[in-house]
Order: C-alpha cells, then structure tokens, then sequence
C-alpha cells in the first residue's frame, strides 16, 4: 500500500565548496530555546580543518586549551573511508556553557572511497533506542552505502552510547544516590541529542549550512524534535519507522495501550507460524513457576521467570527476522537426559542465550529512559506496567499454561519488576523510580512549528510495526506540514536494517520529486 500525503516541492541538493568553518556566536541566532548556551558568550570562535591534511585540527578559543572538537585520521574499510570526530559539549545546555559539566560525543564521517576531498552535503544518522550507539560499519552494503553515493554520511553516537560518555552498568556506579544519577539522566533525551547535533552542524558542515537527517525508530523521534525546534540547521528530513505521538501532556498510556493491542496480534501470528512452540512455552512456564523462588537463576545473577520469559516478545515479535530468532532459542530451552532418572533442567545454552537478547548489561539507558520518550510535563508512572494490569487476563503466564491457553509474549515495554530480576538493572532501581515519578519533563515537540513546517520530509511508515503505532502515526502525520508518507505492510519495523538501499532510494525518490505525489 503506497500513500501520499501533501506533496512537497522538488528542491536541489546544494553544492558545497569549502572545509573551513568559521563563527562568531555576536551574529548567530539561537537555533532554539538554550541552546545558544553552548557558543561560547561575547567572543567569537574559529575552527579550521584541512582536507588536505587528514585528521588536523586547529582550534582557538581564547583563554581556552581544550578543543571542543578534534577530528582523528582517516582509516579504510572496503569501498569506505572513515574518520572520527569528538567534539566536547555541555551536559546541560541551560546552564552557561564555561559552568556546565562536558560530556564527549563522538561522531564518525563516512564517505565512499575517493570521495574524500570531494564537496558534498551531509547526512546525519539518528540511530534508534534510546540508549543505543550508530552502527559500526565493517563494509560498504545497505542504506550506508546508498547513501554515500551522494552524502557525506555522519554516524552519531548519542549522548551516553558508544563512544559518547557512555553510561553504562558500570559507569553509573560511579553516582553516590539514586537522585544522583536521576538527575544527571534526565539530559540524556531527545532534545539535548538534537542540541548535540546542532553543536556538531555548526562546526562540521561548512559555513554550517543545513543538513540531512535520516531518523531509525527513536531517531525518527528524535527527527520530529529536530523539526519542532532546530528547523532551520535541515535541509530535508527522512524518518523510517519513527513518527512519535504528539500533543498531550503525557502520551506513555495511549502508546502502551495501543501497544498491547498489536501485541497480541503478533503473538497470534507467531503461535500460527509456530504451533509446536506453544506447548513448549507452556512447560517453560509451569517449570519456572515450581522451581524455588519461582525461577531460575541466570549466568550473570539474575533471575528467570515466567514474566522475564514473556519479555522475550520485546526483540522477538517486531523485527523481519525475530519470529526465527525466538523459536530457534526456544528448540534448545531443554538439557538432554543424559542419565536414566536425572531431574529436568532448563539449558546454559538458553539461559546465556536470554541474557544476550537484551543487551541490558551494555545498554542499560534503553530501560532506565524507555517510558520517559513519551513524557512531557507529565510522569509516566510506570505507565506499561499499570496499562499490563487492565489486560492482564490476557498475559497471565501462568494462568494461561495451567489452562492450556497460548502464553502471551510482552513487547517493547520496560516494567519495574525488571529492576529486581535483571542482574545489569538492579542497581538501578531507585532511580528509575525517580525517573517515572517525575512530572516536570521538559516538551519534546512543538506542535506550532510542525503545523507551518517547510522542511521537505518523507516517512517509511510500516503497517504491522509492533513498536511504532500505526494508528498513532497517522494521527500525528496531519500535523506536520508537508509530509509525504510511504505507507507499506512489505517491512517491518527493522526495514532500514532488512533493505536499507531500497528504503533509502524510495524516501530520497519522493523528497527530491521522483516519486509520483499520489
């Protein structure tokens, strides 16, 4: 299914001639609200970095020594060049940039090989998650390499991903009380991801000209937040499976409510492709559900239980290639009987394998920050987990085994019970509480701005996608102006990751007119 929704003029990509950068924050206009917070005030900076000497960078800021962005040598991978670049950024953009704590956020420019010296307008990639790093590219293949046919390709990793002052199960440690880390998370949203990507526009792209953004998921979020607020640094904007709800004070309930819908639907598709696993899933619940402590232990220390069991839907229900996934896990959940009389053990090879699925332990912000994507002016309250209790007639697990009904599956949901059973997140309950008692979040979209938008945008919308709402989208598509919608049951929420050229080819097709608008 295709459709077209207010077309948008052709535009041209522009040409860009020169590599060097410089500014004066006495003439800049603020991108948007505080964020002018991170030029430096009443003096002028110059950045200038050579193309002719790879990696060099010269920076004077006066009575300053530390650079606020260095640029590292290129290195190769087949049919890509690559380098990396650091730019050191305030924590809290509302505070003045010489008294706000820095944070490091890293970036890596992509071009095709040859390309390096070449004049050509950016592309920033806005990765999906929360709290997940850009891709690491080992070859040319996918979207990446489509876009480098005509982009300069930049890899961000998010505030507190990757290379970016990541905040991990360990790093976290570091914080003395829950409030402690409370209170440094909450920077780590959507909004100061845009200003970082402001702070990194304006140093990077000569003479920082707009650029491209290519938002996955979150990043499609992320995207919309760029257009709410930050306008002007965008040439056009392509958004694959990530227009987030918008307009009301807190919209976590009406997400997790339609989200439990589609839920449901996928676990009837999966049980259809997959009848033997249902039995098999009902002997897992009834196992853990007699075993002492009502579960069993995992590697790390955590524990598994018929609940964590169902969360197993977040990663299995909603990508092109997670119904496999899941049930080739499920085939090797038994240890063989080795010895006449020898108790029934769940395998090493599956408790490894459930610990693997989440990546909690090297991405715990997805967890700690889920919920509060949704969240303006409002808490969340845990919102997935009070919305669970209204249908928990349907994902009862046990319950449903004892009855010989299908265990249900749970999908992109982060419920409080995961910060007692999940090794990674257990020290970090106390502020995940903090984080979904709290009422004051600061507005992620402006609703005005994206009424009058002009900036071409094009979205890939995918029908069944279990975590972005199809229903949702279409009620905030309206309301950005000027965008066209690639609606398609033909990919899933992974389908910059399945057919990423195709996807990419497609959007660009129909934001520089090749498309036909209806």
């Amino acid at each position: 299914m295709l459709v077209m929704v207010t077309p948008i003029p052709k535009i041209a990509i522009s040409k860009l001639t020169a590599f060097v950068l410089s500014l004066s924050t006495t003439t800049r206009s603020k991108p948007f609200p505080g964020v002018l917070d991170f030029y430096p005030r009443r003096r002028s900076y110059r950045v200038i970095t050579s193309m002719a000497r790879a990696g060099s960078v010269s920076i004077d800021v006066a009575g300053e020594s530390k650079p606020d962005h260095v640029t590292e040598k290129w290195f190769s991978v087949p049919e890509l060049r690559l380098r990396n670049h650091r730019f050191l950024v305030p924590l809290d953009y509302s505070l003045d940039s010489e008294t706000s704590p820095k944070i490091t956020v890293f970036a890596r420019e992509i071009v095709a090989v040859g390309k390096e010296e070449q004049a050509m307008p950016y592309l920033l990639y806005l990765q999906g998650g929360p709290g997940f790093e850009g891709p690491r590219p080992s070859e040319a293949s996918g979207w990446i390499q489509r876009a480098c046919e005509e982009f300069r390709v930049i890899l961000l990793d998010q505030r507190g991903t990757g290379l970016s002052t990541p905040l991990t199960s360990s790093s976290m440690l570091q914080f003395k009380s829950a409030k402690d880390l409370a209170d440094y998370l909450v920077h780590f949203r959507a909004d100061n991801i845009v200003k970082d990507a402001e702070f990194i526009r304006v140093r990077l792209v000569p003479n920082a000209d707009p650029w491209t953004i290519l938002g996955q998921s979150f990043g499609g979020f992320c995207a919309v937040t760029y257009l709410s607020f930050a306008p002007e640094g965008l040439k056009q904007v392509l958004i694959t499976g990530g227009i987030p709800p918008i307009g009301k004070a807190c919209t976590a309930d009406d997400v997790y409510e339609a989200g439990f819908e589609q839920v449901i639907r996928q676990n009837e598709k999966y049980y259809k492709r997959f009848p033997e696993d249902v039995v098999i899933v009902r002997d897992i619940v009834n196992y853990l559900a007699e075993s002492e402590g009502d579960g069993v232990p995992l590697p790390s220390g955590g524990i598994l239980t018929p609940k964590g069991l169902q969360a197993l839907g977040l990663s299995g229900l909603g990508s092109s290639t997670g119904f496999e996934r899941l049930h080739y896990m499920l085939e090797r959940v038994w240890d063989p009987i080795l010895v006449p009389g020898a108790p029934k053990r769940i395998s090493q090879f599956f408790l490894n394998a459930f610990e693997n699925w989440h990546s909690f332990d090297t991405n715990p912000l997805y967890a700690l920050l889920h919920e509060s994507i949704y969240c303006e002016g409002a808490s969340s309250r845990w919102s997935a987990h009070r919305l669970r209790e209204k249908v928990e007639c349907k994902f009862d697990a046990m319950k449903a085994a004892k009855e010989g009904q299908n265990v249900l599956f749970t999908g992109e949901m982060i419920f409080p019970w995961m910060f007692d059973e999940i090794h990674a997140l257990k020290p970090f309950k106390d502020a995940a509480d903090l984080l979904a008692k709290k009422e004051d979040w600061p507005p992620l979209y402006n609703v005005a701005t994206l009424n009058t938008n002009k900036v071409p945008v094009a979205a890939a919308v995918y029908y069944e996608d279990m975590y972005v709402n199809f229903k949702l989208v279409m009620e905030t598509a309206p309301q950005i102006s000027g965008i066209r919608l690639w609606v398609t049951n033909e990919y899933m929420h992974s389908g910059l990751r399945d057919a990423g050229r195709q996807v990419v080819d497609h959007l660009l097709g129909m934001i520089n007119g090749k498309r036909p608008l209806f």
